[in-house]
């Protein structure tokens, strides 16, 4: 372990914060211009450097640091471990993509100022150890969501901020119930500490706060039924194309890094087996929404809602949360959440860039990207392969590892949820061919534009090729695949493309019932129900009622 008193490693963890910070502020006081934007484009690639560094420390050991050296239960605490680690890598890389996308853009210096205090808000829910700085971190980071949601101040987008900021305040007071009773019942908010509390007292004292904690997450993860916000805040029409990539490849992740600590924290009372369904019903529900959309943005957003399931599935199969005893399924989830900032972020990128040079989202009315626009197009492609688990490419390699030793029931399952995912991919892929009608007019991609989408939609492929190693080098963890376990998958893949394909042909475009299901939205009301609801069958699963 690294302390206080190995210096270089321990300062880092206050310099991730910090220097975004204050990046963000020079950025809003200084005229931006080309030259500041080339300054933050250096500083982000800096920041990612250093995440690098960072994640190889944490190799080694804990990087651990006690703000002030108060080494009590009065003290606040940093830590980065090889979990907290690659998140902190993967938030720093994608932020990097993002400016690069976004360098020639007409965005201000509200929007570089926004992004940066967001990214510092985001790594400092990876490294604090304390419950309190939690609730900060994330009230910085849902008021800076709200604002980039409504940049552009459309109506729409004036309308999906509010929704997403109304809702988040109902739910924060659940997280702020649940860190008062721990706070009551250990005598501390720091969550290493407290889960040592826990796990020496009788279990129903925990039920309450986990309950609450976990409603919180479930709102945060956009599980169902607390998904209503996530299209609003993702698919808004006017949102930056960066902001959409980062809320759907790295915000969320945020929630599934906290309900990894909280299931650790919780240990005695942690209940794998209802977010394991919750997961399952929560990818079935957004996948069959993605199917009904004809916005490529909505698509892209209810698919999120589909593919976190996906990732809860997966980290729930097994018990497994401590980490030195991956199982093969947790694996294969935590991969799957890296693999999702990948694929889907390619996706929203391209989705903006698209949607901009045909001027429509409709994806029926998009053709030929792949003819007209060969390196957004070849991007999109690799992006849209890896998310539907075509072999070689990364989806099929955490979806492998998810279900490597899980029921024959729950590997039918992750079927049903692949076939799903593939048929409103093939619906999407629709963009990529035919004849495209852009009225003669064939616009100029911006080039940093295509380095930023290509070199995430080729990094889908190598992490797909180089899979073994890549979790292997992630987690610290070696890992194996059976090759005819693999073939067996690789056709089951082909299979379910082709009835995927049938299924699209013949039956989703002529159904009545996805044109009814289509605009399905619960509203604010039944939204701060759902919550209820939710908190009520966390209880229910871990037995108080």
């Amino acid at each position: 372990m690294f302390t206080n008193f190995d210096i270089a490693p321990y300062m880092l963890l206050t310099y991730f914060v910090v220097v975004p910070i204050l990046v963000a502020v020079l950025l809003y006081l200084f005229h931006l211009n080309r030259s500041a934007r080339v300054v933050a484009v250096l500083v982000q690639a800096s920041l990612t450097a250093a995440a690098y560094w960072l994640f190889t420390m944490t190799r080694q050991g804990e990087v651990f640091l006690s703000v002030g050296n108060f080494h009590s239960i009065l003290g606040i605490y940093l830590r980065a471990d090889l979990l907290s680690a690659v998140f902190i890598l993967l938030t720093t890389l994608t932020f990097l993509i993002a400016a690069i996308y976004s360098f020639n853009s007409d965005h201000g210096r509200l929007f570089w100022f926004l992004m940066f205090i967001w990214q510092g808000a985001l790594i400092g829910i990876f490294l604090t150890l304390d419950l309190f700085n939690i609730f900060v971190l994330v009230e910085v980071a849902t008021i800076v969501v709200v604002v980039l949601i409504m940049y552009n101040r459309e109506n729409r987008n004036m309308y999906d901020g509010m929704i997403y900021f109304l809702i988040n305040v109902v739910v924060i007071q659940l997280y702020m119930f649940g860190m008062g009773y721990i706070y009551r019942l250990a005598g501390t908010m720091d969550m290493q500490r407290a889960g040592e509390v826990i796990a020496a007292s009788d279990p129903s004292y925990s039920m309450l706060p986990y309950a609450a904690l976990m409603t919180f997450i479930a709102l945060k993860c956009a599980l169902v039924p607390l998904f209503g916000w996530l299209p609003k805040a993702h698919g808004s029409p006017a949102a930056p194309a960066a902001v959409s990539a980062i809320l759907s490849g790295v915000h969320i992740k945020s929630g599934v890094y906290m309900f990894i600590r909280f299931q650790e924290m919780f240990e005695p009372v942690a209940s794998s087996n209802f977010f394991l369904a919750l997961g399952v019903i929560t990818a079935i529900v957004g996948v069959v929404l993605a199917i009904a959309q004809t916005d490529i943005k909505l698509i892209l957003a209810y698919s999120t809602v589909s593919q976190v399931g996906l990732i809860f599935a997966g980290l729930s199969i097994s018990q497994e949360y401590t980490y030195g005893g991956y199982s093969y399924s947790f694996l294969g989830g935590m991969y799957h959440a890296v693999n999702h900032a990948v694929f889907k972020g390619a996706l929203f990128l391209s989705a903006g860039t698209i949607s901009k040079l045909y001027g429509t989202r409709d994806v029926f009315k998009i053709r030929g990207v792949l003819k007209e626009y060969p390196v957004v197009g070849a991007a999109t492609l690799m992006a849209i392969l890896g998310i539907m688990g075509a072999p070689f490419f990364n989806g099929s390699i955490s979806k492998y590892f998810m279900v490597s030793g899980a029921s024959s029931f729950i590997n039918g399952v992750m079927i049903f949820m692949s076939l799903g995912t593939i048929i409103a991919f093939i619906k999407y892929s629709t963009i990529l061919f035919g004849k495209a009608d852009i009225q003669g007019k064939r616009y100029e991609v911006d080039s940093l534009q295509e380095v930023a989408i290509l070199f995430m939609g080729v990094l889908c492929f190598i992490t797909g090729i180089f899979g073994v190693w890549t979790i292997e080098f992630l987690f610290d963890t070696r890992v194996t695949i059976d090759f005819w376990g693999y073939v067996e998958k690789a056709a089951i893949f082909f299979a379910s493309v082709g009835v995927g394909y049938l299924i699209y042909k013949y039956y989703v475009n002529t159904s009545e019932f996805l044109k009814r299901i289509k605009h399905f939205d619960l509203g604010l009301r039944g939204m701060v129900v759902s919550i209820g609801l939710v908190f009520a069958a966390v209880l229910i699963a871990v037995g108080v009622l």
